[in-house]
């Protein structure tokens, strides 16, 4: 069967093992039923921004155009610096989108989806930014009014742990399993600043992911439709939001949001 459609993030539910879903057009693939199955992507020539659907030779910040790039509040600095959202002061390029958005209650965690590394997200995009990040255990640490002091809090944590995933590692089942999440948790609170120490809940729950991934490969090499055209062989599992073919290569979903493609199995 072939369909074609542009390609756009994974949407994911937490089961034991995670369900995946690709929607291509109209039409909404249940991915974990490919596993183990030929499969073959291929990439058309087109990529169209997803904010605004305009047709563009170059994707920025994993799907937009170069205008978007530029105003859209989905590609503010605070997107990736959420310490610099004024959101809270009134200053957005899109304060209705902040009110849906930075100005939410955020949770800070930490996870383990290659070594341990503290993290933040909205409240309502939890369990989805683990699975996301592929991790395989997280556990909030802290629940605060808004993006600008989920920022400042995981500023002040970064300086006593990482705060990025070796996706390689994430990849190939390579995590650190020595760390203990409460304990960490525990430490965590103790060298914070002391204005952050308010926002640390009681929520002790360790959330385990598991991913439907059949085998893991020894090692990984990325995959990208701007220097090849397409991407086939037997889908082996999904983590992330990477496609892990037999010998190892892996496409990121996310990073071709907007990529017009055809998908045969």
């Amino acid at each position: 069967m072939k369909i074609q459609g542009a390609l756009l993030k994974m949407r994911s539910e937490l089961n034991d093992p995670v369900d995946y879903f690709l929607k291509l057009n109209e039409q909404e693939l249940h991915m974990n039923n490919l596993i183990n199955k030929e499969l073959k992507i291929t990439f058309l020539d087109e990529i169209h921004c997803i904010r605004c659907g305009r047709l563009t030779k170059k994707s920025f910040h994993q799907g937009y155009c170069y205008p978007c790039f530029r105003t859209a509040p989905e590609t503010d600095d605070c997107i990736l610096r959420p310490e610099k959202c004024q959101a809270h002061e009134g200053i957005s390029r899109d304060m209705e989108w902040s009110k849906n958005n930075c100005l939410q209650e955020h949770i800070v965690y930490l996870a383990i989806s290659s070594g341990l590394k503290v993290g933040i997200t909205r409240l309502t995009q939890v369990p989805t930014r683990w699975i996301d990040q592929g991790a395989s255990f997280a556990i909030k640490i802290a629940q605060v009014p808004n993006r600008n002091t989920a920022g400042l809090l995981e500023v002040n944590l970064k300086k006593y742990f990482a705060d990025k995933t070796n996706w390689r590692n994430m990849l190939t089942n390579k995590i650190d399993r020595e760390s203990s999440l409460l304990e960490q948790k525990n430490k965590a609170k103790e060298l914070v600043k002391k204005e952050f120490v308010k926002y640390f809940i009681d929520d002790n729950d360790i959330v385990e992911l598991a991913y439907p991934v059949i085998e893991f490969p020894e090692k990984v090499n990325s995959f990208s439709f701007d220097k090849e055209q397409s991407i086939s062989g037997k889908l082996m599992g999904i983590k992330g939001q990477y496609l892990i073919f037999d010998g190892g290569r892996v496409l990121n979903i996310r990073k071709h949001n907007g990529y017009e493609v055809e998908l045969e199995y």
